[in-house]
């Protein structure tokens, strides 16, 4: 007897349900990009090592590339489209637009949901390869420019917008990357 290779699922994406038929192999990035016409998740390398497809999936970050979409049933998965409140940008984008924090655009949306997950990452004391203090009474280390660079160093920018990318991410933790200060007291 032959196991079935297609399914009906339901995706709770950007709140809000989609049912619809797939194959078994059909990876997330697929489902949104061809399927549900949510084509702000790009596709890269199709195998997982340039971030370009990153979406959050339970508040993670996610390659989407490298999921399938039979495994996201069930599961809240945010894509670029979904991070904004309204027509009020999420933090991590108004950043991204204040501070240039890309060229070209094509990775800027996986840049996004990485950086979006990098912040509550670090907001939950997770340590990163460039924390020095990994004690849990010591709290989340600063976010400063070696910290981000590290958590982000998953997602590529074929235009090298990386100095801009830092800025907009410490901008959106309201730190500055070069001191992880609070940038009020050094105006002080």
């Amino acid at each position: 007897m032959a196991l079935p290779t297609s399914s009906v699922i339901t995706l709770h994406i950007n709140g809000e349900k989609f049912t619809l038929p797939v194959d078994h192999r059909t990876t997330l990035l697929d489902a949104l990009r061809e399927r549900l016409d949510l084509t702000g998740t790009k596709k890269g390398c199709d195998q997982g090592q340039c971030g370009a497809c990153t979406v959050l999936v339970d508040g993670r970050r996610t390659l989407a590339c490298l999921q399938f979409a039979v495994a996201a049933e069930g599961r809240e998965v945010t894509t670029v489209e979904g991070v904004a409140d309204g027509e009020r940008l999420h933090p991590v984008q108004q950043a991204f637009l204040d501070l240039d924090g890309y060229q070209c655009g094509y990775c800027t949306p996986g840049q996004i949901c990485s950086a979006i997950g990098v912040l509550q990452e670090h907001a939950a004391g997770w340590p990163s390869a460039a924390t020095d203090d990994l004690r849990p009474e010591s709290g989340p280390p600063p976010l400063t420019a070696a910290e981000i660079r590290e958590r982000m160093s998953g997602n590529l920018c074929r235009c090298a917008a990386y100095p801009s990318i830092v800025d907009a991410i410490a901008q959106a933790a309201g730190t500055t990357a070069t001191t992880g200060a609070d940038p009020k007291e050094q105006a002080a």
